[in-house]
């Protein structure tokens, strides 16, 4: 594994061949050929927390990769208020439509933890893209993902009965992602401050601190520090969809 010790606590990925999550990115699964000229294409810097990769309405410069880290995509309206479209995790690509279509990016995009960031210029992306099926077939499965993501989205800010359907929905969707089950429940790492989550689904932080305290206290959860223990799926669900307990 050619992985060196690098700033922020990273372990530097010198090279897509030598990558510890090669099952999960976008591009891992590209034939030897294809992953080598990607490879080769590849600008890799590292970032801390906070740093912003992109910002919306910029011309696209080139598609990103996060190799490792997290960052989010975000939206601002004319009167400066944001909405946390949502979170990138390692493996996926930012900006690729933006880049496919020529149009400015949609959204900002920033680090959430230390990163590491492969970026790849738009020209030369374009020219591999038209030379290699397998690389328009991830990129058409990527894309379908976006897709996809934005209409859950869509259709939880447009259509949950409540606010703390929203809520729930955010932590039923985040134990599906990252969530481990133990004795006690699913237990779920969460990186997020109260605000960060309203911004996910539209709401206030206010109205979030609010809701969370309630589930705490009628015992559909538990907060241990960092993270959430979802200790009743099954109430969150009924909350989410606004059916009654059963």
């Amino acid at each position: 594994m050619n992985t060196n010790p690098g700033p922020y606590n990273l372990h530097v990925i010198e090279s897509c061949f030598g990558c510890v999550m090669r099952e999960e990115g976008v591009f891992c699964h590209l034939p030897h050929a294809a992953l080598s000229h990607l490879n080769s294409l590849r600008q890799t810097a590292l970032y801390p927390r906070g740093a912003v990769l992109f910002v919306e309405g910029e011309s696209p410069r080139g598609l990103f990769i996060l190799c490792s880290g997290q960052a989010k995509l975000t939206a601002n309206s004319r009167d400066g208020q944001s909405i946390t479209l949502r979170l990138v995790e390692r493996g996926e690509v930012l900006g690729l439509s933006s880049v496919i279509s020529n149009s400015p990016y949609l959204a900002s995009a920033e680090t959430l933890k230390p990163s590491q960031v492969s970026f790849i210029p738009r020209l030369p992306f374009l020219q591999f893209l038209r030379a290699s099926p397998d690389v328009a077939l991830s990129v058409a499965k990527h894309l379908s993902m976006e897709l996809h993501k934005a209409w859950e989205k869509t259709s939880l800010l447009a259509l949950a009965p409540s606010t703390p359907a929203k809520v729930a929905h955010f932590l039923l969707a985040w134990a599906a992602e990252h969530g481990q089950k133990t004795v006690e429940g699913v237990h779920v790492p969460l990186n997020l401050t109260h605000e960060e989550i309203a911004r996910s689904i539209g709401s206030s932080r206010e109205s979030v601190s609010r809701i969370l305290g309630d589930f705490r206290q009628r015992r559909l959860i538990r907060v241990n520090g960092g993270s959430v223990i979802i200790l009743e799926p099954h109430g969150l669900h009924s909350v989410m969809t606004g059916s009654p307990a059963g």
